[in-house]
């Protein structure tokens, strides 16, 4: 059995199509086909659903799959080891972050570049559900994401780096209640642009005006941050943020910033996969990651 014939799988998986895995590949679409019937005839089980299209994994071959994302990511580690043991100055991260925190990774980053000086990081904006999934599939090493959303009896390890505090922001040309603290019933005339439905930061903001007994004005929903702040700093609707979320430069005008209570305050933190077999690049990391706390920095 061959690595690459396990790299001609996850292509496939990938892109659901023989040519553009091929392509992915650098190989002929012959030459992959080739190699999934030989991966398949050492196995002795059908892995692919197909005539002459993909039309995806058998139950068998989804097993296949699942082994194949954990050994890959395990030479993965053993080449960054191997590398390491020449130059502790580079290695690669995969990272998946939920959209509220966003605008910690490049604290994160600061950090983690003072111990691996060339450290290459891709960064992905997934839910804290959809964190969770890929860490189990070895397709991201850390996710930061609410620490209540890591399943219980998992085989995961966490790091709090604050407690997440929502705040109404508005431009400072939008009448607003007076008080430094303000009650959800008081949001409730106030028009608003909020995250979607599905995200957990909305669902925190959702459940504060439920248990007030109020329906807020919502004109706007979106996953991207960057429209939130637009809509935010133009001045035509509030938003109910974590303070994590805040626009990080605004005009000369600046916000309002209301507290609002009560309100949960959920902890968010970093996760990544208890195993021994982690690479030397990700043990490193996870080294800084238990010097870090972030609350004085992401509290209003």
């Amino acid at each position: 059995m061959f690595l690459r014939q396990l790299t001609y799988l996850l292509a496939l998986d990938r892109f659901h199509h023989f040519s553009r895995a091929a392509e992915a590949c650098g190989v002929s679409q012959p030459a992959l086909s080739a190699g999934i019937r030989q991966l398949e005839a050492e196995l002795g089980i059908t892995i692919i659903q197909r005539n002459r299209r993909f039309f995806g994994l058998t139950a068998e071959g989804e097993r296949v799959l699942a082994w194949a994302r954990q050994t890959l990511a395990a030479l993965d580690g053993l080449r960054q080891e191997a590398a390491l043991a020449q130059d502790m100055a580079g290695g690669s991260l995969v990272i998946g972050v939920i959209p509220a925190a966003s605008q910690v990774v490049p604290v994160l980053l600061e950090r983690f570049r003072a111990v691996v000086p060339a450290l290459h990081v891709e960064v992905k904006i997934c839910s804290s559900r959809d964190i969770v999934h890929l860490l189990r599939e070895h397709t991201l090493q850390l996710g930061l994401m609410y620490l209540d959303q890591v399943p219980a009896d998992s085989p995961f390890e966490t790091h709090t780096l604050y407690v997440e505090e929502h705040v109404l922001a508005a431009a400072k040309s939008m009448p607003l209640p007076a008080a430094k603290t303000i009650k959800w019933k008081d949001i409730s005339t106030v028009p608003l642009c909020l995250f979607t439905t599905e995200m957990r930061s909305r669902q925190l903001v959702d459940a504060g005006f439920r248990e007030a007994g109020v329906t807020p004005i919502i004109l706007l929903e979106t996953n991207a941050l960057e429209l939130l702040h637009a809509e935010l700093l133009s001045g035509r609707l509030a938003s109910i943020l974590p303070v994590t979320a805040l626009p990080e430069r605004v005009g000369p005008e600046g916000l309002q910033i209301r507290h609002i209570g009560p309100s949960v305050s959920p902890e968010v933190g970093l996760v990544k996969l208890d195993h021994s077999n982690g690479s030397a690049v990700l043990e490193r990391i996870w080294g800084v990651v238990h010097s870090l706390k972030l609350d004085d920095v992401y509290t209003f």
